[in-house]
């Protein structure tokens, strides 16, 4: 990874907003910057960067030897926790000579926050709005860890179907696809795995349950990706337990052309206002107005939702190196949800889908 033209893209990025310099905790973009991860925990863990890209930390002792070793250009304060942070913090705002800093609001605890308050000696601002830009455009090892982490995915998916019956539960079917990407190599899952059957996969984030067995006619909705390297996959896919009521296989049909449509469109200059409204409007035009519960999709790659948001309103223009999610879906809580998600790599040409799971209609069990 080039960690100094990542370095480079947030200077630039400070520069523009004349901002001296940000804060951050572990999380996407310290790992972005650095290439270290790092727990977080009730100990401030804090790296802030200048304009002028010097590196500025203040780091518990007991990540000493790794971060010594692997960002040994950061000017660093190592602090025990029999002596507190106050003290460090306090050394950290004079090392750095400033008087003004921003945090990544959307990621910095309230009590992190406050502690660099009191050691700055004024409020920090929120940077989440400056920071987004930093990692919307992917880079070629970026692009290739996302393709990887979907490809691994895609297999463990295809390896737990052939093994799914009427009868199972939500939760013994997400033990054999986590396993499955385990298995393939994965670093674990990207989120909390979804699988969700009948009327329950209309909850659109619903939690697996060892209560819930999947029945004959049921949809089986999964939500899922593996992590490697630190990037994600993020894919949904809905099938049928051992037949399709023609309700059900309507509503599919809907979702899958939307999804396709979505697809074909994703070009660079294209705006996320006009990608939703495109293919939220299939769903509408099909009289599926009252079962349309989310925006189009999202940016993916170290985290799982990031920059762009592909919504209404959203009218900053697509760029070739975005990853995106297209995944429209509709739900009935009387019986169904289904969702299509697919994760495209915006190129100078156009996209390119990076998952190649089948979306067609299928029967499993």
């Amino acid at each position: 990874m080039n960690y100094q033209s990542r370095l480079t893209k947030l200077t630039d990025l400070l520069k523009a907003a004349d901002c001296p310099a940000i804060a951050f905790v572990p999380g996407p973009n310290f790992f972005y910057l650095t290439g270290v991860t790092l727990a977080l925990m009730e100990r401030p863990t804090i790296l802030i960067v200048t304009a002028d890209g010097d590196m500025h930390a203040a780091i518990p002792a007991l990540e000493r030897d790794r971060w010594a070793a692997e960002v040994p250009q950061a000017q660093t304060i190592y602090w025990q926790d029999s002596d507190g942070y106050a003290d460090a913090l306090a050394a950290l705002a004079r090392q750095t000579g400033l008087s003004r800093i921003a945090v990544e609001g959307n990621r910095m605890r309230q009590f992190e926050a406050a502690a660099l308050a009191t050691a700055f000696a004024t409020a920090p601002l929120d940077g989440t709005t400056m920071l987004a830009p930093l990692r919307i455009v992917k880079d070629v090892a970026e692009i290739a860890a996302i393709e990887a982490a979907v490809q691994i995915s895609e297999a463990a998916l295809l390896a737990t179907l052939d093994h799914i019956g009427a009868g199972m539960t939500e939760t013994e079917i997400r033990s054999k696809l986590l396993i499955n990407m385990l298995e393939r190599g994965a670093d674990g899952a990207a989120f909390d795995l979804i699988v969700l059957a009948g009327g329950a996969a209309a909850d659109c984030h619903g939690v697996p349950s060892a209560g819930r067995r999947l029945r004959r006619g049921d949809a089986l909705l999964f939500d899922f990706g593996a992590t490697l390297a630190g990037y994600s996959a993020d894919i949904t896919r809905t099938y049928f337990c051992e037949e399709i009521p023609d309700a059900h296989k309507t509503l599919y049909d809907t979702v899958l052309a939307a999804n396709r449509l979505g697809r074909e469109m994703v070009r660079p200059g294209l705006t996320p206002h006009e990608l939703d409204a495109a293919v939220q409007g299939v769903l509408r035009d099909a009289g599926f107005e009252a079962n349309i519960h989310h925006k189009v999709g999202h940016g993916l790659g170290l985290d799982i939702h990031e920059a762009p948001q592909l919504m209404i309103g959203n009218h900053a223009p697509l760029e070739a190196g975005m990853v995106i999610t297209i995944e429209p879906g509709l739900y009935d809580p009387a019986g169904i949800g289904v969702r299509i998600e697919d994760d495209v790599l915006v190129t100078d040409g156009g996209s390119r889908s990076l998952t190649s799971l089948p979306r067609e209609a299928r029967i499993i069990g």
